[in-house]
């Protein structure tokens, strides 16, 4: 159970004081009333027996088990040396026979403690009325003539009101304890769930950063690299020939329009609020061959193949495509040399979409997976498909990339 609260703890000191002025009233009015004759013990001992009853109920919900021990005890020690005073001594009974149901936490001990003063109680009450009844000097009132006499329906009464009383306080004990524990488990399962979606928010936020971080290398990368060649290249023929250093720089300005234009719809997505439509952040698989143009003219010479009949693709899976050649493209022009050659294929088979980019050149110094092979893995994994990241030994390197032709865009 859960640590007692203040409130709890002010509680019961509250009702312990209750029980000890409630008992020495109802002892007060029972010895005036002569509730057993001239054979009841006196005010002293009643007042003690207050205290015993009233004190422990003080720490009932901290030692559940002791209390009802100790109340039961004392409950049937008064009733044996006729001390005038039993509807106190019974409440209390009653509370902390309930207790020991509902704050228990072991609950074999809560067991064994209420069934053993249930046998306690039955045992005393049947030991004291067979010596009632077989006393000779008993008067009562009550006749103890024919099977079924006025005194055994009064012994009968009070074993079955013992019987509701006990096993009343039994059932709401237990029905607390249940009770508390689905609320915990309830409120374990809440605060499960609050972690739980605490861990699916930072996903979806690192999710969403790595995307954004793709998105941004991608077209950084590739519209950079680009211009930088152009201005070199442009660099380089301005002194011989100026005509073509100026087709050059136009290049140049058209790469930074278009890194610009890809920004911009980038970051109209990422202000939106929804989900990224990626077709405003890239091109489709339609402008793969705009892509080996703008590769050529920055002097990789590419060419572009087309195998099969297209067919539609989801949308993310044409972003993450393009995405992928765009990025090997750059890593060719990056690494692979002045001589360097590259080519485009992108295949349509039944189920699926292959793209594959390959490069001659120079052969790989360094195998260590950089921040490009990263993004290209991830698109791969994002489009449902798989991905191979080849160096060739003679030189240059392959891209290879399948996706399947079916997605959550086609649903």
């Amino acid at each position: 159970m859960p640590p007692l609260t203040p409130a709890q703890r002010r509680s019961d000191a509250f009702l312990a004081a209750a029980t000890c002025l409630g008992a020495v009233l109802s002892a007060a009015l029972s010895s005036v009333a002569g509730m057993y004759g001239t054979n009841q013990a006196g005010m002293p001992m009643a007042i003690a027996y207050a205290f015993v009853l009233a004190v422990p109920l003080a720490f009932r919900r901290r030692f559940p088990s002791t209390v009802a021990i100790i109340i039961a005890t004392a409950y049937f020690v008064a009733v044996s040396l006729r001390v005038p005073e039993i509807y106190a001594g019974n409440i209390a009974m009653f509370i902390t026979f309930y207790t020991v149901g509902a704050w228990d936490p072991n609950r074999k001990r809560a067991r064994w403690t209420r069934i053993a003063i249930i046998v306690g109680m039955f045992t005393w009450l049947l030991v004291s009325l067979f010596v009632d009844a077989s006393s000779s000097s008993a008067d009562d009132g009550l006749s103890r003539a024919g099977m079924f006499s006025a005194y055994a329906a009064f012994m009968l009464i009070n074993i079955l009101i013992n019987v509701l009383y006990f096993g009343g306080a039994y059932y709401f004990g237990e029905r607390t304890w249940a009770a508390a524990e689905q609320r915990r488990a309830l409120e374990e399962r809440t605060a499960e769930l609050e972690r739980e979606r605490a861990r699916t928010a930072a996903q979806a936020v690192e999710l969403e950063r790595l995307r954004i971080a793709r998105e941004l290398h991608d077209v950084v990368a590739h519209h950079v690299s680009l211009m930088g060649v152009q201005a070199g290249a442009a660099r380089t023929v301005l002194p011989t020939d100026p005509d073509a250093a100026t087709r050059t720089l136009a290049q140049v300005e058209e790469s930074a329009r278009t890194a610009l234009t890809e920004m911009r719809h980038l970051l109209q997505t990422l202000r939106a609020g929804d989900e990224p439509d990626a077709t405003l952040t890239a091109p489709s698989l339609t402008e793969l061959e705009k892509l080996v143009a703008e590769s050529a003219a920055a002097g990789l010479p590419t060419k572009f193949h087309l195998v099969g009949e297209p067919q539609k693709v989801p949308a993310t899976v044409e972003v993450n495509l393009y995405r992928i050649a765009q990025e090997a493209l750059t890593n060719a022009r990056r690494h692979g040399g002045h001589d360097a050659t590259a080519d485009v294929r992108l295949r349509y088979l039944s189920s699926e979409v292959e793209l594959e980019v390959s490069n001659t050149g120079r052969v790989p110094t360094s195998t260590r997976p950089g921040m490009g092979h990263r993004g290209m893995r991830e698109r791969a994994a994002a489009s449902g498909g798989s991905i191979e990241l080849l160096p060739i030994r003679e030189g240059g390197f392959v891209v290879r990339v399948r996706a399947p032709l079916t997605g959550n865009d086609d649903e």
